[in-house]
């Protein structure tokens, strides 16, 4: 299940591909026979790592741009650091801790969900597959576009056109509505309503995009930054360890991953960009590991996976929460080694 949420996660955001997985999810327990957390931790382990660290999610484009990093070599590393990490934060942390948490025996959810009539067309799985990680491949193209083409020619310049992260979202959304739309049966009217319907989370991401860079530049206006980064080098933190630090502590303040990458993004680069670190894709990787830290109570994700999972607060803690904390130390660490290879 982390795999495929993995892969899920790569064009949608968390609550989208959260609410979009979570009946497979639960179809899945029922017929295995296990507890819904057996399958529901991984499920949101790689959904949650995919949040913070690949892009094209706003908060790590945020950070790509801040940092002046690659988007092919972010996404690169990403995956690299993303997938050990899901697989330990989810299924491994999960045979430990799911035998401990007893669930009610009746979830109301999950009868809702188990007795959906499946649809009769689907698409196929390579089909389905390829439409989700097309605007990652356009991207990786687009970032090695030196390497496997001659700087400047015809062909580099369509590669990186069609490696920009918009570019590519927008070609991968143009494929959809043909591969998973006309192609299934569906009309323009149905096609032109799901569109709709997609575009309401975004406004939400965008309105926390927008907070989180409006807090750092008051932040920033205020002297706080100032200080805060004249502490930083007074104990000689590395810029990998202010991004993940300031990172979490905007998390656990604020509660938004998207607010806390975007905040210490904007406070780490200029130090950054300054002492002339050489690494910026892991940079995105360290901020992004530290905006997952900790959720609790003011996240609205904590709410969402106690309410779906039937669980009390107290169990969202042991499994959500730590879940969350063990993701953002092993990306973290992961990184750490990635910058110590020469």
């Amino acid at each position: 299940m982390v795999c495929i949420a993995f892969l899920v996660g790569l064009p949608l955001f968390f609550e989208v591909g959260f609410v979009l997985l979570v009946p497979i999810a639960f179809t899945v327990a029922r017929r295995v026979g296990v507890s819904i957390l057996m399958v529901g931790l991984p499920m949101v382990a790689g959904l949650s790592v995919v949040h913070a660290l690949v892009p094209p999610h706003p908060a790590a484009m945020l950070a790509v741009q801040s940092y002046h990093a690659s988007v092919g070599q972010t996404l690169f590393y990403a995956v690299l650091v993303g997938i050990p990490t899901a697989i330990l934060a989810g299924p491994v942390y999960a045979r430990f801790i799911v035998p401990k948490i007893q669930l009610p025996a009746e979830n109301p959810l999950a009868e809702q969900f188990t007795e959906r009539e499946p649809r009769k067309q689907l698409p196929g799985f390579g089909v389905t597959i390829g439409t989700i990680i097309l605007p990652v491949v356009l991207m990786l193209m687009g970032g090695w576009a030196n390497l496997i083409s001659t700087p400047g020619s015809v062909f580099n310049q369509f590669l990186q056109f069609i490696g920009n992260s918009v570019i590519a979202l927008l070609v991968a959304t143009l494929v959809s509505f043909w591969t998973l739309g006309l192609a299934q049966g569906f009309n323009r009217d149905a096609i032109l309503k799901f569109t709709n319907e997609c575009l309401a989370p975004t406004a939400t991401i965008t309105l926390l995009v927008g907070a989180g860079g409006g807090l750092n530049r008051i932040l920033i206006d205020a002297g706080v930054t100032t200080e805060i980064v004249g502490l930083a080098r007074e104990f000689n933190l590395s810029p990998l360890m202010m991004g993940w630090l300031f990172a979490a502590l905007m998390r656990i303040a604020t509660g938004s991953a998207t607010v806390a990458m975007t905040t210490a993004s904007g406070i780490v680069a200029p130090v950054a960009l300054g002492l002339g670190y050489p690494h910026p894709e892991l940079l995105v990787l360290a901020t992004g590991a530290g905006s997952v830290i900790f959720s609790h109570v003011n996240d609205g994700g904590f709410w969402l996976i106690k309410e779906y999972f039937n669980m009390t607060v107290t169990q969202t803690f042991k499994t959500w929460t730590v879940l969350e904390t063990l993701i953002s130390i092993i990306a973290f660490l992961l990184t750490l080694a990635l910058a110590a290879v020469p």
